[in-house]
């Protein structure tokens, strides 16, 4: 049985194109505008994992594909080497000074070889901005100011030299891991041709790692 809320926005995606809404107002469309943003976002990436929705961001189109699970679930099967994931805002590539928040931006369509993966559980996508990694090489390619970096957040094992997304009170940055234990402290280090100051934290600091970077999109 599909969820209450997936069906109202299902209904408003026949009137009005929801890639120009707001969460909250599409909240407000449904008659829902208490209902919290994020659990807006959840049944949105829900309907697309589903096949009821087709979003294509360069276009501005949030869009219904048809309302059959069977004949949706034929279709992602067909198109398998195709998927989407969820973007959930920019990260800092210079100074930990952009919010962390999972502000729901719209998915990325790609295909599987660009990441390695036949499916797409766990993935998500960020948005870089600044400079201070673009001599990272990820698979061949380099983390350039506006690129869409591929993080999988399954995997917060983060070894030295792995390329993060690092969480410092609340707030994102992109960095090369270095697990310093000889001097008992985890460094987050530009990686870039411009001077930036590392940082530097104790092991029982308050930071987590988000995900490992797995793949580079060029803008």
């Amino acid at each position: 049985m599909m969820h209450i809320i997936q069906k109202k926005l299902l209904e408003l995606s026949k009137r009005k194109n929801l890639a120009k809404l707001s969460l909250r107002e599409m909240a407000a469309e449904i008659g829902m505008q208490k209902e919290s943003p994020q659990k807006i976002k959840h049944h949105l990436l829900q309907l697309q994992k589903k096949g009821f929705l087709q979003i294509d961001r360069a276009r501005g189109m949030m869009e219904r594909t048809n309302t059959e699970p069977g004949w949706a679930k034929g279709l992602l099967e067909k198109t398998n080497r195709l998927f989407s994931i969820p973007i959930i805002g920019t990260a800092n590539c210079g100074p930990a000074t952009i919010f962390a928040e999972q502000n729901f931006q719209g998915f990325l369509r790609i295909s599987s070889k660009l990441v390695g993966r036949l499916k797409p559980k766990g993935l998500y996508a960020i948005k870089a901005d600044g400079s201070s990694m673009n001599r990272a090489e990820i698979k061949g390619k380099r983390i350039k100011d506006g690129d869409f970096v591929i993080l999988d957040s399954d995997d917060k094992n983060a070894e030295t030299g792995d390329a993060v997304l690092a969480i410092i009170d609340n707030k994102a940055t992109i960095k090369k891991f270095i697990d310093d234990q000889k001097n008992g402290q985890i460094v987050l280090k530009a990686d870039s041709s411009f001077d930036y100051e590392p940082i530097y934290l104790h092991p029982d600091d308050d930071f987590c790692i988000s995900g490992k970077v797995i793949g580079v999109i060029k803008k």
